[in-house]
């Protein structure tokens, strides 16, 4: 699939190898998450025949502030992997503490651009107990034409264009097809922010197109589509299905990864992109879908076992150790 263009190295039983020469090109938010966790039910607050005069308050058990973000959270799952990642996207002028933890884990920032008169992106997450979710997303600077530096970046591998500004996304995605980079499209909770046309077109020519069993069905629904026309837009399409696993879907047929186990579900905030990151890390590998999606699904249950977007740390040999006890 890729092969013809990169080189890609083996997973290996003593850990990943990896490819120095190039780099996987990451796009989408940088924030600072405060992630809240409340103790009971949404559905039991929240009356479906009023909801025209919504007016809820819910009391939180906990909250927390991490370092988070589709593309922050991606490239330090890949950092995780020592897989090489260039981070995209536009921060402001309260980012001094993200930027000191992104170099900690050595994550390349350099061509991420600061705005002087705009805060970073702040994402708001409530959980309840049923693992569901309530966000408000604060985007940070909305510039588009910071986009066209991706023209000056050499040789990249693959590139994700994850949720972010929309008008960036629908940016990123023109400059990797006029470019002739492949990309995975990952529009997450901005599903709904897209016109059908505009989806229309992010979606096809993409490499991947990944999406949670949810969005999946808002995407088949505003495109009215089938899933086996969607399937035909993509060369691959990936749906997440939480604690079910994932299903893998391309011209090899149908393929179904099973759920890692995991020790205590914690918080399953950025459980999404630490999948992502084990799917690249997979296909810049070489190993096949099937062990690609057992790549993703290995470092999801890592995330999920934590408190927090980038918290979780694994060396490569715990990494492959628990691999290999879930797929023998």
């Amino acid at each position: 699939m890729f092969a013809g263009k990169v080189k890609f190295y083996k997973l290996i039983s003593n850990g990943v190898k990896v490819n120095n020469n190039k780099k996987v090109l990451v796009s989408g938010s940088i924030v600072y998450d405060r992630i809240m966790d409340f103790p009971g039910l949404f559905k039991d607050h929240i009356l479906p025949n009023q909801t025209h005069i919504l007016n809820v308050s819910f009391t939180l058990q906990r909250t927390d502030e991490s370092f988070g973000g589709t593309a922050g959270n991606i490239a330090y799952n890949l950092s995780l992997l020592k897989e090489p990642a260039t981070l995209l996207g536009l921060v402001g002028h309260d980012f001094g503490r993200y930027g000191k933890w992104l170099k900690k884990n050595k994550i390349d920032f350099s061509h991420v651009d600061q705005s002087k008169d705009d805060p970073t992106a702040s994402a708001y997450i409530m959980t309840d107990k049923a693992d569901n979710q309530i966000t408000g997303f604060y985007p940070g600077p909305m510039d588009v034409k910071y986009c066209a530096l991706v023209k000056k970046i050499k040789n990249p591998s693959l590139a994700i264009v994850s949720p972010d500004f929309k008008p960036r996304m629908i940016e990123y995605v023109r400059l990797y097809k006029e470019m002739g980079i492949d990309y995975i499209f990952d529009p997450g909770q901005q599903v709904t922010s897209f016109t059908a046309p505009e989806l229309r077109r992010v979606i096809n020519g993409a490499k991947v197109l990944i999406g949670n069993d949810y969005e999946i069905k808002l995407i088949l629904n505003k495109l009215k589509l089938s899933p086996s026309n969607l399937e035909k837009l993509v060369d691959i399409l990936i749906i997440t299905k939480g604690a079910k696993g994932s299903e893998i879907y391309s011209k090899e047929g149908a393929i179904k990864i099973a759920a890692v186990k995991v020790k205590h579900i914690i918080d399953p905030t950025g459980a999404g992109d630490a999948y992502r990151a084990g799917l690249i890390k997979g296909l810049l590998s070489g190993v096949g879908l099937q062990k690609a999606g057992q790549l993703a699904s290995t470092i999801a249950a890592y995330a999920v076992e934590r408190q927090g977007t980038q918290v979780h740390k694994f060396t490569l040999k715990e990494f492959t150790n628990r691999y290999k006890q879930n797929y023998k």
